[in-house]
Protein backbone atom coordinates (compact mmCIF):
# COMPACT_ATOMS: atom_id res chain seq x y z
CA UNK A 1 0.00 0.00 0.00
CA UNK A 2 2.65 2.51 0.65
CA UNK A 3 4.83 1.46 -1.93
CA UNK A 4 1.73 2.21 -4.12
CA UNK A 5 1.07 5.95 -2.76
CA UNK A 6 4.88 6.70 -3.18
CA UNK A 7 4.60 5.33 -6.15
CA UNK A 8 1.14 7.83 -7.37
CA UNK A 9 2.80 10.71 -5.69
CA UNK A 10 6.40 10.40 -7.45
CA UNK A 11 3.70 9.93 -10.84
CA UNK A 12 2.20 13.00 -9.76
CA UNK A 13 4.95 15.34 -9.61
CA UNK A 14 7.15 14.54 -12.42
CA UNK A 15 3.37 15.33 -14.16
CA UNK A 16 3.32 18.21 -12.35
CA UNK A 17 6.85 19.13 -13.44
CA UNK A 18 5.90 18.46 -17.37
CA UNK A 19 3.09 21.00 -16.40
CA UNK A 20 4.41 23.34 -15.07
CA UNK A 21 7.32 23.40 -17.92
CA UNK A 22 4.80 24.06 -20.22
CA UNK A 23 2.62 26.63 -18.07
CA UNK A 24 3.63 29.61 -19.93
CA UNK A 25 2.65 28.21 -23.46
CA UNK A 26 -1.12 27.76 -21.53
CA UNK A 27 -1.65 31.34 -21.18
CA UNK A 28 -1.89 34.30 -23.33
CA UNK A 29 1.32 37.01 -23.77
CA UNK A 30 0.89 40.33 -23.93
CA UNK A 31 3.70 41.61 -26.33
CA UNK A 32 4.87 44.95 -26.20
CA UNK A 33 7.42 46.89 -27.83
CA UNK A 34 8.69 50.14 -26.36
CA UNK A 35 10.96 52.96 -27.73
CA UNK A 36 11.09 56.94 -27.82
CA UNK A 37 10.54 58.70 -30.87
CA UNK A 38 13.69 59.29 -32.26
CA UNK A 39 13.05 55.41 -32.77
CA UNK A 40 9.47 55.67 -34.39
CA UNK A 41 9.08 58.50 -35.92
CA UNK A 42 12.86 58.22 -37.46
CA UNK A 43 15.45 55.78 -37.78
CA UNK A 44 13.05 52.57 -36.67
CA UNK A 45 10.20 53.97 -38.69
CA UNK A 46 10.46 51.54 -41.23
CA UNK A 47 10.61 48.73 -39.01
CA UNK A 48 7.85 49.97 -36.95
CA UNK A 49 6.14 50.37 -40.17
CA UNK A 50 6.57 46.53 -41.30
CA UNK A 51 5.07 45.51 -37.59
CA UNK A 52 1.95 47.62 -38.00
CA UNK A 53 1.37 46.36 -41.83
CA UNK A 54 1.74 42.78 -40.71
CA UNK A 55 -1.77 41.87 -38.81
CA UNK A 56 0.18 40.41 -35.97
CA UNK A 57 -1.45 40.94 -32.79
CA UNK A 58 1.90 43.03 -31.07
CA UNK A 59 1.42 46.43 -29.19
CA UNK A 60 3.86 49.63 -29.35
CA UNK A 61 4.32 52.18 -26.62
CA UNK A 62 6.18 55.25 -27.84
CA UNK A 63 7.37 57.66 -25.29
CA UNK A 64 7.63 60.55 -27.30
CA UNK A 65 9.60 63.41 -25.72
CA UNK A 66 9.65 65.31 -29.09
CA UNK A 67 13.49 64.99 -29.15
CA UNK A 68 16.53 62.96 -29.79
CA UNK A 69 16.97 62.99 -26.22
CA UNK A 70 20.16 60.06 -25.59
CA UNK A 71 22.08 62.02 -28.02
CA UNK A 72 21.87 65.83 -26.83
CA UNK A 73 18.29 67.03 -27.78
CA UNK A 74 18.87 66.75 -31.50
CA UNK A 75 15.50 67.94 -33.33
CA UNK A 76 13.62 64.52 -34.82
CA UNK A 77 10.51 64.72 -37.00
CA UNK A 78 8.22 64.29 -33.31
CA UNK A 79 9.91 67.95 -32.92
CA UNK A 80 7.02 70.51 -33.25
CA UNK A 81 7.08 73.52 -35.06
CA UNK A 82 8.61 76.11 -33.27
CA UNK A 83 10.74 74.51 -30.76
CA UNK A 84 14.77 75.22 -30.65
CA UNK A 85 17.01 72.17 -31.14
CA UNK A 86 20.43 71.21 -32.07
CA UNK A 87 19.76 71.74 -36.03
CA UNK A 88 16.96 73.86 -35.48
CA UNK A 89 18.72 76.65 -33.41
CA UNK A 90 16.21 79.01 -35.23
CA UNK A 91 12.94 77.31 -34.00
CA UNK A 92 11.95 73.93 -35.98
CA UNK A 93 10.27 75.20 -39.19
CA UNK A 94 8.20 72.52 -40.05
CA UNK A 95 5.64 70.86 -38.03
CA UNK A 96 5.63 67.71 -36.18
CA UNK A 97 4.98 64.17 -38.57
CA UNK A 98 1.78 62.41 -37.24
CA UNK A 99 2.75 59.03 -36.24
CA UNK A 100 -0.69 58.42 -35.33
CA UNK A 101 -2.41 59.60 -39.03
CA UNK A 102 -0.09 57.37 -40.34
CA UNK A 103 -1.12 54.60 -38.45
CA UNK A 104 -4.52 55.01 -38.78
CA UNK A 105 -4.47 54.92 -42.64
CA UNK A 106 -4.39 51.07 -42.35
CA UNK A 107 -7.48 51.32 -40.74
CA UNK A 108 -6.62 47.50 -39.12
CA UNK A 109 -4.43 49.42 -36.50
CA UNK A 110 -5.55 50.12 -32.95
CA UNK A 111 -3.74 53.81 -32.13
CA UNK A 112 -4.02 56.50 -29.83
CA UNK A 113 -2.36 59.30 -28.24
CA UNK A 114 -2.20 59.32 -24.21
CA UNK A 115 -1.17 62.21 -21.79
CA UNK A 116 -1.49 60.70 -18.52
CA UNK A 117 -0.56 64.32 -16.59
CA UNK A 118 -3.50 65.16 -18.76
CA UNK A 119 -5.74 62.60 -18.76
CA UNK A 120 -5.25 59.77 -16.96
CA UNK A 121 -7.94 57.70 -17.27
CA UNK A 122 -8.24 58.05 -20.99
CA UNK A 123 -4.42 56.72 -21.00
CA UNK A 124 -5.52 53.44 -18.78
CA UNK A 125 -8.43 52.98 -21.11
CA UNK A 126 -6.47 53.48 -24.18
CA UNK A 127 -3.40 50.66 -23.29
CA UNK A 128 -6.61 48.51 -22.02
CA UNK A 129 -8.32 48.77 -25.33
CA UNK A 130 -4.95 48.02 -27.30
CA UNK A 131 -4.04 45.17 -24.71
CA UNK A 132 -7.34 43.39 -25.50
CA UNK A 133 -6.97 44.24 -29.74
CA UNK A 134 -6.72 41.18 -31.60
CA UNK A 135 -4.09 43.11 -34.14
CA UNK A 136 -1.61 45.96 -33.80
CA UNK A 137 -1.66 48.48 -31.90
CA UNK A 138 0.40 51.80 -31.45
CA UNK A 139 0.05 53.80 -28.15
CA UNK A 140 1.75 57.39 -28.22
CA UNK A 141 2.45 58.74 -24.97
CA UNK A 142 3.66 62.66 -24.18
CA UNK A 143 7.03 62.08 -22.61
CA UNK A 144 8.36 65.04 -20.31
CA UNK A 145 12.21 65.74 -20.70
CA UNK A 146 14.65 67.95 -19.66
CA UNK A 147 15.37 69.07 -23.42
CA UNK A 148 11.89 70.63 -22.80
CA UNK A 149 13.99 73.65 -20.65
CA UNK A 150 11.30 73.08 -17.29
CA UNK A 151 11.80 70.78 -14.29
CA UNK A 152 10.55 67.49 -15.25
CA UNK A 153 8.93 67.32 -11.45
CA UNK A 154 6.57 69.69 -13.01
CA UNK A 155 5.99 67.50 -16.25
CA UNK A 156 2.08 66.56 -15.06
CA UNK A 157 1.31 70.56 -15.28
CA UNK A 158 3.35 70.87 -18.78
CA UNK A 159 1.11 67.98 -20.35
CA UNK A 160 -2.18 69.60 -19.45
CA UNK A 161 -1.05 72.52 -20.84
CA UNK A 162 0.05 71.34 -24.13
CA UNK A 163 -3.68 69.24 -24.13
CA UNK A 164 -5.64 72.00 -23.16
CA UNK A 165 -3.65 73.98 -26.54
CA UNK A 166 -4.37 71.11 -28.48
CA UNK A 167 -0.77 70.87 -29.48
CA UNK A 168 -0.70 67.47 -28.02
CA UNK A 169 -3.76 65.82 -28.92
CA UNK A 170 -5.33 62.72 -26.74
CA UNK A 171 -7.40 60.53 -28.78
CA UNK A 172 -8.05 56.56 -29.75
CA UNK A 173 -8.97 54.90 -33.20
CA UNK A 174 -10.58 51.75 -32.74
CA UNK A 175 -11.47 49.73 -35.69
CA UNK A 176 -13.60 47.06 -33.91
CA UNK A 177 -15.71 50.49 -33.57
CA UNK A 178 -16.71 50.30 -37.46
CA UNK A 179 -18.95 47.28 -36.55
CA UNK A 180 -21.53 48.74 -34.72
CA UNK A 181 -21.24 51.40 -37.38
CA UNK A 182 -19.58 54.30 -34.98
CA UNK A 183 -16.55 55.92 -36.41
CA UNK A 184 -13.54 54.56 -35.46
CA UNK A 185 -11.81 57.97 -34.21
CA UNK A 186 -12.66 59.20 -30.58
CA UNK A 187 -11.38 62.97 -30.61
CA UNK A 188 -10.96 63.94 -27.10
CA UNK A 189 -9.28 67.10 -27.32
CA UNK A 190 -10.70 70.73 -26.59
CA UNK A 191 -13.30 71.91 -29.08
CA UNK A 192 -11.87 75.21 -28.04
CA UNK A 193 -8.48 75.20 -27.62
CA UNK A 194 -6.68 77.58 -24.66
CA UNK A 195 -4.06 80.55 -25.75
CA UNK A 196 -1.62 78.56 -27.74
CA UNK A 197 0.84 81.25 -26.96
CA UNK A 198 0.78 80.57 -23.28
CA UNK A 199 2.09 76.94 -23.65
CA UNK A 200 5.00 77.95 -26.02
CA UNK A 201 6.26 80.73 -23.42
CA UNK A 202 6.10 77.95 -20.73
CA UNK A 203 8.86 75.57 -21.82
CA UNK A 204 12.46 77.26 -22.36
CA UNK A 205 12.31 75.26 -25.89
CA UNK A 206 10.11 77.85 -27.50
CA UNK A 207 10.61 80.40 -24.99
CA UNK A 208 14.61 80.85 -25.85
CA UNK A 209 13.48 81.58 -29.43
CA UNK A 210 11.17 84.53 -28.16
CA UNK A 211 13.59 85.74 -26.16
CA UNK A 212 16.71 86.01 -29.11
CA UNK A 213 14.18 86.39 -31.90
CA UNK A 214 10.41 87.99 -31.02
CA UNK A 215 9.53 88.52 -34.72
CA UNK A 216 10.43 85.27 -35.52
CA UNK A 217 9.01 84.11 -32.70
CA UNK A 218 5.24 85.43 -33.58
CA UNK A 219 5.58 84.66 -36.59
CA UNK A 220 6.05 80.59 -35.63
CA UNK A 221 3.11 81.15 -32.99
CA UNK A 222 0.86 81.82 -36.04
CA UNK A 223 2.09 78.88 -38.45
CA UNK A 224 1.62 76.91 -34.94
CA UNK A 225 -1.88 77.98 -34.28
CA UNK A 226 -2.82 76.85 -38.29
CA UNK A 227 -1.68 73.54 -37.70
CA UNK A 228 -2.98 72.78 -34.70
CA UNK A 229 -6.71 74.17 -36.15
CA UNK A 230 -5.52 72.06 -39.10
CA UNK A 231 -4.86 68.77 -37.41
CA UNK A 232 -7.62 69.16 -35.25
CA UNK A 233 -10.30 69.97 -38.21
CA UNK A 234 -9.08 66.58 -40.24
CA UNK A 235 -9.20 64.84 -36.74
CA UNK A 236 -13.15 66.13 -36.17
CA UNK A 237 -14.08 65.00 -39.91
CA UNK A 238 -12.60 61.64 -39.59
CA UNK A 239 -14.22 61.32 -35.57
CA UNK A 240 -17.57 62.07 -37.98
CA UNK A 241 -17.50 60.05 -40.90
Amino acid sequence: LLRGYLHAVRTTERRADRLDALADALVHRSVWIVGGDGWAYDIGFGGLDHVLASGADVNVLVLDTEVYSNTGGQRSKATPLGAIAKFAQAGKETPKKDLGLIAMTYGSVYVASVAMGAKDAQAVRALVEAESYEGPSLVIAYCPCIEHGYDVCHGPEHEKLAFASGVWPIYRFDPRRTKAGAAPLQLETPAHPAKLEDYLRSEDRFARLARKEPERFAELVKEAEHEVARRRALYARLGAA
